[in-house]
């Protein structure tokens, strides 16, 4: 089954230097129908003024992971983890026992564009930790790659939860397909271009959640970039 989520029903922040669309419940943003997907917990898309940011504050128990879109951030935090994360690099923060940190975009006048991700781990109180890799451009070039895990290979990232992140970057009229194992769920987000899943024309903000199929199959209408998260 495929659940469609236009980009246009998903919650809305807007405090002049962020601009936020949110697809789960968050901050003042309430929807019972989308509190979570599996372990999915939160996707935000984020649009950071030019020298502004996320002054220190804290989390706890939550995978973070930040992937941009344009532009780039600057990350610092209480574990030691820093560093600025550019398009085609892929982080991860886990929050684990207590950490604070902080993000302002690494430009004083150009936008970022990012997507902000919370997955729930499976462990409550690990040791909090930071981790940023280069994503290998060949491999999700017109194709699935994977870009996090719980068993991480040298270009992804580790998640304490049994979840994976898939991204592709497709030309126009190019099909992808990705595998989906018994039992489990996959949440597909469009972050760029138009693509079509089955019957449903998905543009950039939309995403559909996917249960009880055995492969998930998009096509591009245009060029585009997609995140694929297969969950248990």
């Amino acid at each position: 089954m495929i659940t469609v989520r236009k980009s246009d029903e998903r919650g809305v922040t807007n405090i002049g230097w962020l601009d936020s669309r949110h697809s789960f419940s968050f901050g003042e943003y309430y929807d019972p129908a989308f509190e979570s997907f599996g372990a999915l917990r939160v996707i935000n898309e984020d649009w950071i003024a030019g020298g502004a940011g996320f002054p220190p504050h804290p989390h706890r128990d939550m995978e973070i992971v930040t992937y941009i879109l344009e532009g780039a951030i600057s990350h610092k935090d209480s574990s030691g983890g820093g560093g600025t994360i550019k398009p085609g690099e892929i982080q991860r923060m886990s929050a684990g026992a207590g950490i604070v940190h902080a993000e302002f975009n690494a430009s004083a006048d150009r936008s970022c564009h990012l997507l902000q991700i919370w997955i729930m781990p499976s462990k409550r109180g690990i040791e909090p930790g930071y981790e940023q890799k280069t994503i290998d451009a060949k491999a999700v070039q017109n194709h699935f790659a994977r870009i996090a895990a719980p068993d991480p290979q040298p270009n992804e990232v580790r998640l304490v939860q049994d979840a994976e992140i898939w991204v592709a970057q497709l030309d126009a009229d190019v099909e992808a397909i990705h595998a989906l194992a018994q039992g489990r769920k996959a949440w597909l987000q469009v972050a760029k271009g138009e693509v079509k899943l089955g019957d449903e024309v998905l543009k950039a903000g939309d995403a559909a959640a996917i249960t009880d199929l055995q492969q998930i199959t998009v096509r591009s209408v245009t060029p585009a970039e997609i995140l694929l998260f297969d969950l248990a």
